[in-house]
């Protein structure tokens, strides 16, 4: 495996991760379109950044064992799409907007640790 696929692989769901956290944290802007008065708006705010938090745990964890990032990123696509979909929100493009990018993360993480591991036993 070449330096530069090496890296690709150790970087890209690493990246991929804090865009869809930073996806994930506009969502929460909405708040302010609401009239309340400021710690109203301030706690608002903060219960929508939770699942931007998530996905920041998730990633501090996957950092360091990729594999444990793998199964968290697909155990939280399957979560969300099963959540939104017992609650009768029929709403695919919404539950797939989320959910795929999840598991795209889930699968480079996979990647990257098996490519690692790979090159590991090549030594």
């Amino acid at each position: 495996m070449s330096r530069v696929t090496a890296r690709l692989l150790y970087w890209s769901p690493r990246m991929l991760s804090i865009a869809f956290a930073i996806f994930l944290s506009l969502f929460a802007l909405d708040v302010f379109s609401e009239v309340h008065g400021f710690w109203q708006t301030v706690l608002a705010f903060s219960i929508h950044l939770i699942p931007a938090m998530v996905i920041i745990a998730v990633l501090i964890v996957a950092w360091r064992w990729e594999w444990i990032g793998t199964g968290l990123f697909a155990l939280l696509a399957v979560y969300y799409a099963v959540t939104m979909l017992s609650r009768n929100m029929k709403n695919w493009p919404a539950v797939m907007g989320i959910s795929l990018p999840l598991l795209l993360i889930a699968a480079t993480f996979l990647a990257g640790w098996i490519k690692r591991s790979d090159a590991r036993l090549a030594r």
